[in-house]
């Protein structure tokens, strides 16, 4: 017996019959056609299924479809705007956050998340953060250089420095 799910994807409602047991990062690839969530495991341990579901980071292969019922989801494919990439997605490129990529879509918006909860993290903040989130290729200098560097962008590092600066003059 199938189920309806109706999900906002990237900002664009989705409603689709489903089986109960369909895993949400199978429905995101195989049944709305976005293939840039990857599936690393099926069982949690790799993060490369990472995506925002009501703006929190969570694993896709640890969810049914049907829990998505009614949720905003945002997938990698979700966070370039009008042709530009996202300040993370630009920052993984020019720090060179990746080498083969299968990963980096996990890591990418597991780091959307942490940005959003502190947009100016240490790198132990960071490490922390995207502690679920495997690659096999890095060494994860480049992807902390790269979550970094996405926050200076993002103006968390660059307001941080101002506001100590500005004290700094004050005391």
């Amino acid at each position: 017996m199938k189920h309806k799910v109706a999900t906002t994807v990237n900002g664009h409602p989705q409603e689709h019959e489903v089986e109960p047991r369909l895993l949400l990062v199978h429905y995101l690839r195989d049944v709305v056609g976005l293939t840039g969530t990857h599936i690393g495991c099926d069982t949690s341990q790799c993060g490369a299924c990472t995506i925002l579901v009501d703006g929190k980071a969570v694993k896709s292969c640890t969810m049914f479809a049907v829990q998505a019922e009614g949720k905003n989801l945002t997938t990698i494919e979700g966070l370039a705007h009008d042709g530009q990439l996202h300040p993370l997605q630009q920052a993984f490129w020019d720090e060179h956050g990746l080498q083969c990529g299968y990963c980096t879509p996990g890591f990418i918006m597991a780091a959307a998340y942490l940005l959003a909860q502190n947009p100016n993290p240490t790198d132990d903040d960071i490490r922390k953060g995207l502690e679920g989130n495997l690659c096999r290729c890095t060494g994860y200098v480049n992807i902390i250089k790269s979550v970094k560097s996405a926050a200076a962008m993002m103006g968390g590092a660059t307001e941080k420095a101002g506001e100590r600066a500005a004290a700094a003059k004050r005391s």
